[in-house]
């Protein structure tokens, strides 16, 4: 009877740390399933958004930096019309260009958002990392919302902060 128990209680375990084993999550977007021809936006209004993000913050010195986890949101915030993102580039503190998320443009449904992570490993934006949204949107329609979340956790510490875009255009 004790074999019996010791075996039910290990195959109980082995199948809960199989179920409840934490998993990377799959943050590549298809932007292909989201691309819209460039001819349908020649009427719309366009604009550009700035938005600081941050793959590091200094700590204790300027010589130590913390490296933290960046999710950018693109927000459409209205309730019946589409916006158009028709580029999103990453830039490092130095103003380089990082990364260009898409080649065409893509939509966002109405009060829909879309995010795009940047792991807390990744350090290429720095301390000063920088994004420029271009977008595309009908002229009663309201401006997408663009936002940053940073967040890091080592311990029992914790460090999470946003920011906010900035209409540029």
């Amino acid at each position: 009877m004790q074999k019996l128990l010791y075996l039910l209680g290990f195959v109980f375990l082995f199948y809960s740390c199989n179920k409840n084993e934490l998993k990377e999550p799959n943050n590549k977007m298809d932007w292909k399933k989201r691309t819209v021809e460039n001819n349908i936006l020649d009427s719309l209004n366009s604009g550009k958004t700035y938005l600081s993000v941050y793959s590091q913050v200094y700590s204790r010195s300027n010589e130590t930096t913390h490296d933290l986890t960046v999710t950018i949101s693109m927000k459409n915030v209205n309730e019946s019309d589409k916006v158009y993102i028709s580029k999103a580039t990453y830039y490092n503190s130095k103003g380089d260009i990082i990364q260009s998320y898409f080649d065409q443009p893509i939509f966002i449904n109405p009060l829909e958002t879309i995010d795009l992570v940047i792991n807390e490993t990744n350090k290429a934006g720095g301390t000063g990392g920088n994004f420029i949204f271009e977008w595309k949107i009908k002229k009663s329609t309201n401006a997408p919302f663009f936002e940053g979340v940073m967040i890091s956790t080592a311990g029992q510490q914790g460090l999470s902060f946003t920011t906010q875009g900035i209409r540029i255009e």
